[in-house]
């Protein structure tokens, strides 16, 4: 970080020294620029240390040279030890700092090595952009997809859930598993009982929602972004929809596929056609893709 963001000080630097080198006195060169006698000293004596064609005297950063807290350069030299021998991880390293007795944070194991440009990632791993987000002025444009985990390991049960951003219109349906196959099928079926086409999808980055499953939606016509890691509330209407459908269906009745299959088709009906929203003024979701 520069101690000065000025983009006209550089070149003003230079143009002092050449004041100073046709004859001008330090201090008259000071008085001139309204800058002190020692900052004139100074850049003449850093351009005196530069190449004679330069144009320009650039700005420094302010970040110091040294830190009161910083690393020991015996423990920096340790953890590129370590990691010279097998290539491993920093936490396998952080480990084996440990267990010479050596304390040192995993971020700072982490820190040594992303600044020696020895860090490295998995080859396999799943690289995010976030194109712009779709502005949702009509039903279909944006429409939010997402999964509901209910009960212990073992014994999971999922609800899959799509919400229209603009219409709060909405679709789920209760499953015993989620895939990439199971998503691309709840897809096909909410496309078939929104009164819209489906423009883009939005969903977080489960493996429910993988490449595969995006490129599967591509090929449909339609679009796939995710929302940003550890931003819930890029899928915020959604996420308020998977409050609603817990706390006003799924807690009133038994905990079973059968049910659920049963119930959660009921509800719907009530949540799109009957049931006042908010967010959208009191309407109902149908009321307002019947705008359009």
């Amino acid at each position: 970080m520069s101690y000065t963001t000025n983009p006209h000080l550089p070149r003003l630097r230079m143009e002092a020294v050449r004041l100073v080198e046709s004859g001008w006195s330090i201090r008259s060169v000071a008085r001139h620029l309204r800058y002190s006698h020692q900052a004139i000293m100074n850049w003449v004596k850093r351009a005196g240390l530069m190449h004679h064609n330069a144009r320009i005297i650039p700005t420094r950063s302010s970040r110091p040279d040294h830190h009161p807290r910083e690393l020991p350069k015996e423990i920096v030299w340790r953890i590129l030890d370590l990691r010279s021998e097998r290539n491993q991880c920093a936490e396998i390293l952080h480990y084996r700092m440990a267990s010479e007795g050596i304390r040192v944070s995993i971020s700072s194991v982490k820190r040594v090595l992303r600044r020696s440009n020895i860090s490295r990632y998995s080859p396999w791993k799943k690289w995010h952009t976030y194109p712009p987000r779709p502005l949702p002025q009509k039903p279909g444009i944006l429409v939010e997809i997402d999964t509901i985990h209910d009960g212990p390991v073992g014994e999971q049960l999922y609800i899959y859930t799509g919400l229209d951003v603009c219409s709060r219109f909405a679709h789920a349906i209760a499953s015993e598993r989620i895939n990439t196959h199971t998503s691309l099928r709840f897809v096909e079926t909410t496309r078939k009982v929104v009164p819209f086409s489906i423009e883009t999808l939005q969903s977080d980055h489960g493996s429910e929602f993988s490449k595969w499953f995006t490129k599967r939606i591509v090929a449909r016509g339609m679009a796939h972004r995710h929302s940003r890691v550890r931003t819930p509330n890029d899928n915020a209407h959604l996420e308020r929809f998977n409050r609603t459908i817990q706390e006003e269906c799924i807690s009133k009745i038994p905990r079973s596929l059968k049910t659920w299959k049963k119930e959660i088709p009921i509800y719907l009906r009530y949540y799109n056609f009957e049931r006042p929203h908010m967010g959208i003024n009191y309407q109902t979701p149908i009321e307002v893709v019947r705008r359009y």
